[in-house]
């Protein structure tokens, strides 16, 4: 239980603190507002120091999840998970390669919304404060579907994927991006079914139950299965996710 709450709060320290810095910068950036900025005069798009510091900082976080998903605590989303890392580093890394840095900020700050509360529940579950995790998981739970279900897909891949066509046209790797936007889309799809069923379950029961993606001993005698990246590690990540999380 001590092994499981140093992880969650070390993921639930960077979200925070990286999702803080992304805001930071992001809001006072026009492109947040109007995302077919992304693409205005694309490749040829000057790097901001923010925008370099917070990719080293998101591939980094991606890789380390990456290596210690083979360390830490065993769950039973392995393998989506392992999908989710994959998919993410690739996305950073060749965005990053192709100069998408506009759209490729958007997307990791996304996903790394949803999973802060993912892990601040977590933690919550395992210092035995059940009815602070059941409504921190409820708000993941919303936030969850705000960010990677409306968010993501009409605001974030609408634009990668049709407004980049329209300004910038068939740029260098668009159907890989792409691809791999819609592969983390259909995780999050997943993910949100299973979460919706426990946050039903928390709303009309009182308290969080079970999920079947993961391992986490619940302080009432059920287990809580809430690991998404990223979902719901962010997930579902992202939890990435992510996974991540977290993200992206």
């Amino acid at each position: 239980m001590q092994t499981k709450f140093c992880e969650s709060m070390w993921r639930f320290t960077f979200y925070l603190g990286i999702f803080i810095y992304a805001i930071r910068h992001l809001w006072v950036s026009p492109w947040m507002w109007n995302t077919r900025l992304c693409w205005e005069n694309y490749p040829f798009q000057h790097q901001s120091p923010q925008q370099f510091n917070h990719y080293v900082a998101e591939l980094a976080f991606y890789w380390s999840l990456m290596f210690s998903q083979f360390t830490d605590i065993k769950r039973k989303d392995f393998f989506i998970m392992l999908v989710h890392h994959l998919a993410t580093i690739v996305l950073i890394t060749f965005s990053y390669a192709n100069n998408m840095l506009r759209a490729g900020t958007l997307v990791m700050c996304v996903h790394d919304a949803s999973d802060i509360f993912l892990e601040a529940a977590k933690l919550a579950n395992y210092a035995k404060y059940q009815r602070l995790c059941d409504g921190l998981f409820v708000v993941f739970s919303i936030s969850f579907f705000i960010a990677r279900l409306v968010i993501f897909p009409f605001w974030i891949i609408h634009s990668v994927l049709i407004e980049s066509w329209e300004i910038a046209g068939p740029y260098q790797a668009w159907w890989l991006f792409n691809g791999l936007l819609l592969v983390l889309q259909t995780l999050h799809v997943i993910w949100f079914y299973l979460i919706a069923r426990i946050a039903i379950k928390a709303i009309f029961k009182g308290k969080v139950e079970k999920d079947d993606r993961s391992d986490i001993e619940s302080s009432s005698d059920d287990d809580i299965h809430s690991n998404s990246k990223h979902p719901c590690q962010t997930s579902g990540t992202t939890t990435n996710q992510n996974g991540e999380n977290h993200d992206h």
